[in-house]
């Protein structure tokens, strides 16, 4: 409990106007500055979220980059009396500065920022703990994650912390880092890492952050912000969520905004807790000015997204940095390898729920690439789509960019009964925009989001049978295709760990596979979709 609750300030006021010796009430204000997922995101990106070209540049369509960030980080520090300097996650995966650098360089440019804390991402797994420990062991921050043991991973487990504090003049503010409950799944861990649910682990780290008098809590969630929303309405003590992993846009006047910004959710004792969230990819800074009471209790919350687009100059002493650690990845960045006739979408909110050209392209280069071993099928995930491409020359760092997960193709045998569980599987986090969405080729599939996750959304799978199609086989064996991560259980698709027959996970390169297949065609390629997943419900 907190040691002042809010109902009693009005007994309290008329006190202090009573007793001319008791102290007056005083407010503390704070500035939150906050981003979340910038995924490696260094460089200026474009409409696409790729590397923005000389092109953009010059017409002034360039956003975000690290040296953008930091001109708005300096902007912004003087607007307000106490300012924190936030991430909620994902700073790993999403460009070739993380390909060749593993994370040095975003240890180098955020301890120059001057952040205070930063929750721990699924995508810091991606490499493996190893590479997590030394970016930990680089930056001047604390790492917080409070739902995972990190016992048997005792590099992890001296840096990253459940939650700290951090004092802003005579005031104590805690942080609590929350990472995805499933981020076993989502990321490469390992076995030595227990992930738990979020709610026990926040009600946890809030009792005893209390028990040292902190009565100003802040939770750094990479949860999402539907989860955000759950959180803020089921455990008592938070004051503020700073969220991350949905890449959500919250605005008050942006019409593609999820919700406001800050979204206010009322808590158990009836506070309301204000949410905030800043995109992706560096594209916003956020900033939400949050005053409280003497007893803890948020009292006025307000703010704003700040895009970074090209009214915010690129600080001098960061581009010059970026265009060194630059050199030694234009030449593989700027070979071109494909062409393509218009843009190739891959926005996240298009591939995580429906058919999108990215995924049809990537299942389709999959395919091509063993139809000749007897595999008829395809399954990629949406999640792994990072950006799109425009139309015009495809360069191979376009393609990394789209495919930075370095995933190898896997091969292997499945029933049809097991496809059509895993496809199950696949569609049942849509209402999350899960990156476990299937994007596929030589399937066609019938789905519906009315149904309840995992209880038959998918209504009707069909193969090729020579011109036709038709319905899957639930005892017929199948060649799929996937990736190696996809194979080894990961985004949810455990039916590939425990039922693949002859699994070989070592294939070429994903983006080897796409590179190829473009170079193959006869003419520029034509992005498209052509109704291999139906939504019955559209």
């Amino acid at each position: 409990m907190r040691p002042i609750h809010r109902t009693l300030i009005p007994f309290l006021a008329a006190a202090t106007v009573a007793t001319a010796a008791s102290p007056a009430l005083a407010d503390f204000d704070l500035t939150i500055l906050h981003i979340n997922d910038f995924h490696s995101r260094i460089e200026p990106i474009n409409g696409s979220d790729s590397t923005c070209s000389t092109k953009d540049e010059a017409a002034k369509k360039c956003f975000g980059g690290i040296a953008r960030l930091r001109t708005a980080i300096e902007q912004h520090k003087g607007d307000g009396p106490n300012v924190l300097i936030l991430d909620a996650g994902d700073q790993f995966q999403g460009s070739l500065f993380f390909t060749t650098y593993k994370g040095r360089d975003a240890a180098e440019f955020m301890n120059m920022l001057g952040f205070e804390a930063m929750a721990t991402g699924n995508h810091e797994f991606d490499d493996g703990p190893a590479t997590l420990a030394d970016f930990v062991n680089r930056i001047h921050f604390p790492m917080l994650m409070a739902n995972a043991d990190l016992t048997a991973e005792p590099n992890l487990k001296a840096g990253i912390l459940p939650s700290t504090v951090v004092t802003k003049g005579e005031t104590k503010i805690g942080i609590i880092g929350l990472t995805p409950r499933d981020a076993a799944e989502l990321s490469s861990p390992g076995r030595n890492i227990r992930f738990e649910d979020a709610a026990p682990a926040v009600t946890r780290e809030v009792a005893r952050l209390q028990d040292q008098g902190v009565t100003k809590i802040v939770l750094l969630s990479h949860s999402g912000y539907e989860e955000d929303k759950r959180l803020a309405a089921a455990v008592d003590g938070i004051d503020v969520i700073v969220g991350g992993h949905s890449h959500t846009l919250l605005s008050n006047t942006d019409r593609k905004a999820a919700g406001p910004y800050p979204t206010m959710v009322k808590g158990p004792s009836g506070r309301e807790v204000p949410i905030v969230q800043a995109a992706s990819y560096g594209r916003y800074l956020g900033e939400l000015h949050v005053t409280f009471d003497d007893a803890g209790n948020v009292v006025k919350a307000e703010g704003q997204p700040i895009l970074l687009d090209a009214s915010i100059p690129e600080d001098a002493e960061f581009k010059a940095r970026v265009a060194e650690l630059a050199k030694p990845l234009e030449a593989v960045r700027n070979e071109v390898v494909g062409k393509v006739a218009g843009p190739v979408d891959a926005a996240r909110e298009n591939c995580r729920i429906a058919e999108c050209q990215m995924g049809d392209l990537v299942a389709d280069a999959m395919l091509d690439r063993v139809k000749d071993q007897g595999v008829t099928i395809a399954i990629a995930n949406g999640g792994g789509l990072r950006a799109s491409i425009d139309g015009g020359d495809v360069t191979m760092g376009e393609v990394l960019t789209v495919l930075p997960f370095q995933n190898t193709l896997a091969t292997f045998k499945l029933k049809g009964s097991e496809i059509v569980a895993a496809l199950e599987a696949g569609v049942s986090q849509v209402q999350d925009l899960a990156g476990r969405f299937p994007q596929v080729a030589g399937l066609q599939i019938d789905w519906s989001p009315q149904t309840l996750p995992n209880e038959g959304r998918i209504k009707a799978v069909r193969v090729k049978a020579g011109d036709a199609w038709v319905p899957i086989d639930p005892a017929a064996t199948y060649g799929v295709v996937s990736n190696n991560y996809m194979r080894n259980g990961g985004d949810g698709y455990a039916v590939f760990a425990e039922k693949a027959a002859d699994p070989y996970d070592f294939g070429p390169a994903l983006e080897t596979v796409v590179i190829d297949y473009l170079a193959k065609q006869p003419a520029t390629y034509q992005p498209y979709t052509d109704g291999r997943i139906k939504n019955l419900d559209r």
